[in-house]
């Protein structure tokens, strides 16, 4: 897949807190924060946002490291191409303040700005709320979100921090335990679900990590764990990106129906229709 030039996307800023950083944005209807996985903004990714555009909303990605448009897939790149995107971009997070890789119960300091720019999207756009869906390294981030009751549908694909290099590690999420508490309140008070989704055999995004929400969040975590065998075989990386790297956009293909539900969940939250229906 060649790199993406953005045709099709606005382009902005958006300043919170000292920090300004870009925004892509395409669609209308009610936000949906999409925060891209490592390496960044790819041409799958944006094919994602497409599809939630398609689906009534205004997809917004804030561009959190990388080149968006830039294809780090090794089928174009070629190894060597992809091992220095893919190391640049680690680089810049490593050395950045505001992500936590390693430190468990402790939320991104990133989430902060995150939050800020869902209320600002969800002034712009209206509707009943905004949507967020974090992707591998940005994974987490969409359930610290949820401590905004603007927030009314997040979507974790691959949560992958904090790394699992540890047992303790990966039965875990980086989250901050007060925050953890207070979507759990969410959940039990307001209905809240959080969405999950997963390669069974993902050891980035381990099953201790679901078992541990399963266990905060009781029947309000909806996991979604495929079949490893399910991933699209044309990509050169083991099973782990869901809804882009790994996604087959094909009917009745289980990473379509996991695509699907995502976007049923937007279409339910924030737009007020009912799954299944033409409503």
């Amino acid at each position: 897949m060649a790199d993406h030039d953005l045709t099709g996307f606005g382009k902005s800023t958006f300043t919170h807190d000292g920090a300004t950083r870009r925004i892509l944005r395409r669609g209308t209807g009610p936000a949906v924060i999409i925060m891209a996985e490592v390496p960044g903004v790819t041409p799958k990714v944006l094919e994602f946002a497409e599809h939630v555009a398609d689906a009534g909303c205004t997809a917004v990605l804030p561009v959190l490291f990388g080149t968006p448009g830039r294809d780090a897939n090794p089928a174009t790149a070629g190894w060597p191409g992809t091992a220095r995107t893919v190391a640049s971009t680690m680089w810049q997070v490593c050395v950045s303040r505001e992500f936590t890789l390693l430190a468990t119960g402790r939320s991104s300091r990133v989430v902060r700005w995150l939050r800020a720019l869902a209320a600002a999207e969800h002034e712009r756009c209206g509707g009943p709320g905004v949507g967020a869906v974090g992707m591998c390294l940005t994974g987490g981030f969409a359930l610290a979100m949820a401590t905004d009751e603007r927030l009314l549908a997040p979507v974790l694909a691959q949560p992958s921090l904090p790394l699992p290099w540890t047992p303790g590690r990966a039965a875990t999420i980086d989250i901050a335990p007060d925050e953890l508490a207070v979507v759990r309140g969410r959940c039990e008070r307001e209905g809240l679900r959080v969405l999950g989704l997963r390669f069974e055999g993902d050891r980035l995004s381990p099953g201790g990590r679901f078992a541990f929400l399963r266990r905060e969040l009781g029947d309000a975590f909806v996991a979604v764990e495929l079949e490893d065998g399910a991933a699209n075989p044309r990509s050169p990386m083991p099973p782990h990106s869901v809804l882009t790297e790994h996604l087959v956009d094909e009917p009745g293909q289980p990473t379509r129906q996991a695509l699907d539900t995502v976007l049923d969940l937007f279409r339910e939250k924030l737009l007020g229709k009912v799954p299944g229906t033409a409503a």
